[in-house]
């Protein structure tokens, strides 16, 4: 309980930033606009692949290219955009002030690490995906075990990682390097075990959610039923219920999104500075976390 205690505690920190500097959101928000656009254009091929080639090996491996492609591309806006978040909590935290300009310039300056990063996670979902078609015998079963333990890894790897090439300036080796030392030598055990975030935005997009769902099927039920019979009421009811719950979701998705980013953020800070202050001596228990995991600590 305490746990949840402090991950709510800390998603009113973080959004106490977003509402002083509403540069922190913008990041969240783009990433979900491009995100979309881009699911839309790059499912087009797919179709067209699929209804052209049919379930033959040829179109099979077509459209195993052209997901992986489209994977890809989807990684690389997810970090591109959560790059610049982290740049610009870090400011924040550091100046006072998220620099939108310095942001992009830093996404500009790590963008070929940020494909590399890209390219790592997207081969883990592909290893995911071939593992979960293998269901007919132990051997698949394990091997979806192990893929299932791996992406679960590398996703809270990457997470750390990205902070670490966009704050340190560190490429993907060794920005790995940074991230397996801090967590071998238990700096973020604190953190990830006593604050629970994810939790927290878990479960209020668990409830949000359903909360709009069930309006949105309530209006568009309400409306259907209310009609009497007339298709076009009925089809304005639909629309707009579905208006209403994805609305909601997208807004979730920015919520959720900017939340954990934030929280990695501040994670990686402190896990950096506590590292710094026992390669130089100092007690690392008098290292100050940034204000966000200060706040709730105290």
């Amino acid at each position: 309980m305490e746990s949840f205690s402090r991950g709510w505690n800390f998603l009113k920190q973080a959004w106490s930033m977003a509402f002083k500097d509403r540069d922190l959101l913008k990041p969240s928000v783009y990433a979900l606009i491009v995100g979309g656009i881009v699911s839309m254009i790059g499912i087009v091929p797919i179709i067209i692949a699929a209804i052209l080639l049919g379930d033959t090996q040829f179109g099979n491996i077509v459209l195993g290219i052209l997901g992986a492609i489209l994977m890809f591309v989807q990684f690389v806006i997810t970090y591109v955009f959560s790059g610049m978040t982290v740049h610009l909590i870090y400011g924040y935290l550091t100046k006072g002030d998220g620099d939108m300009s310095e942001a992009w310039a830093i996404v500009r300056r790590d963008f070929f690490d940020i494909l590399t990063l890209a390219a790592v996670s997207t081969v883990v979902g592909l290893l995911r995906q071939a593992a979960q078609r293998n269901r007919n015998n132990v051997a698949g079963n394990l091997a979806r075990a192990a893929t299932g333990l791996l992406e679960v890894l590398w996703t809270q790897a990457a997470i750390l990682i990205l902070p670490a090439m966009i704050i340190d300036d560190l490429n993907l080796k060794d920005g790995a390097i940074r991230v397996g030392k801090i967590v071998k030598e238990n700096l973020l055990l604190v953190g990830i075990s006593a604050i629970g975030v994810r939790w927290v935005t878990g479960l209020i997009g668990f409830i949000v959610g359903a909360i709009a769902l069930v309006v949105a099927i309530a209006i568009g039920g309400g409306l259907a039923f209310a009609s009497g019979g007339s298709t076009t009421i009925t089809v304005i009811g639909i629309v707009i219920g579905a208006l209403i719950f994805f609305t909601v979701v997208m807004l979730l998705s920015v919520f959720s999104s900017y939340t954990n980013t934030a929280y990695n953020t501040c994670l990686y800070i402190w896990a950096r500075d506590v590292e710094k202050a026992t390669a130089e001596g100092r007690v690392p228990s008098q290292v100050q976390a940034p204000a966000p995991l200060a706040a709730v600590l105290a």
